[in-house]
């Protein structure tokens, strides 16, 4: 059993609870503003607890050859889920996290480090800002997990910031992305049509409870200029305790219809979860 104390501390953009698992001797759960943000185990980082990580996690598992070595830009840290992840299935890869909460980065750096070895840069800037200063044809996989609060921020929302990720990410590469909604998914439509501006291959993996508007829940988007192995995405997400569906071809571009692409001076930020939807103690 668990029996380490919880540690609070107010970082730049709210008040950060980092709270041991009971059932996982040094498993640590992250709420930000009592919205969860990351759970680590670090004894075993390859356990993703959140369903949105796990899918996440499928997604970076059939990118590439099996084990070989990537170049990832996670943009939003959390507890540097998804970094531990790819280190320990994918030793080796060159991985940079930008987190504009610095006081953040440095608690999880500090109370959950990162292990040995582990080739992750952490920089404290503004997601779109350090992708509008990044190299070109420099990352084979992004990944988008940022929330201001429970919202993703409107400035990563339009075709603009798209563009940006499809300059940075080489021609192989893959861009994925974190995102909440419930129907009739204006938010989500609008995400699909957007990134279709700068990506030929579109797909989207969901649980099936939210996809028939049964609930608010995340779901997470896949796009780059050549297709993932859909077959492969689609068995590891359909074994999930939480079985999910992967969306693609003609049912999604069904699922986006009329929806109409996002230019930075109408963007707005993800839908406001509704009460109780992400909250935790």
């Amino acid at each position: 059993m668990n029996e380490a104390i919880a540690v609070v501390r107010s970082v730049d953009h709210g008040f950060a609870k980092l709270m041991p698992d009971i059932d996982r001797e040094r498993a640590w759960l992250l709420t930000v503003d009592g919205a969860p943000q990351s759970y680590v185990d670090l004894d075993d980082p390859t356990h993703l607890e959140f369903e949105y990580a796990r899918r996440l996690g499928h997604v970076l598992d059939v990118v590439g050859e099996p084990g070989a070595t990537l170049d990832v830009l996670h943009l939003g840290g959390g507890a540097l889920t998804l970094p531990r992840y790819v280190a320990a299935n994918r030793p080796g890869s060159r991985q940079d996290v930008v987190e504009v909460d610095r006081g953040l980065l440095e608690l999880v750096a500090e109370q959950l480090p990162l292990p040995e070895g582990a080739r992750v840069a952490l920089h404290a800037a503004d997601a779109r800002e350090w992708l509008e200063d990044g190299p070109s044809d420099s990352a084979d996989v992004i990944v988008a997990d940022v929330f201001g609060g429970s919202r993703v921020p409107a400035h990563l929302t339009s075709v603009a910031y798209v563009r940006e990720a499809a300059r940075v990410l080489r021609d192989g590469g893959v861009y994925l992305a974190n995102l909440p909604d419930a129907a009739p998914f204006a938010f989500l439509r609008s995400q699909l049509a957007t990134l279709a501006t700068a990506f030929e291959e579109l797909a989207l993996i969901a649980e099936p409870g939210v996809l028939r508007g049964r609930r608010f829940g995340n779901a997470v988007l896949v796009a780059g200029h050549r297709p993932v192995d859909i077959a492969a995405l689609a068995r590891l997400t359909a074994a999930d305790a939480f079985p999910a569906r992967v969306e693609h071809g003609s049912a999604l571009r069904e699922f986006i219809g009329d929806a109409r692409v996002v230019r930075d001076e109408d963007a707005v930020p993800s839908p406001e979860p509704p009460d109780g939807a992400f909250g935790i103690g």
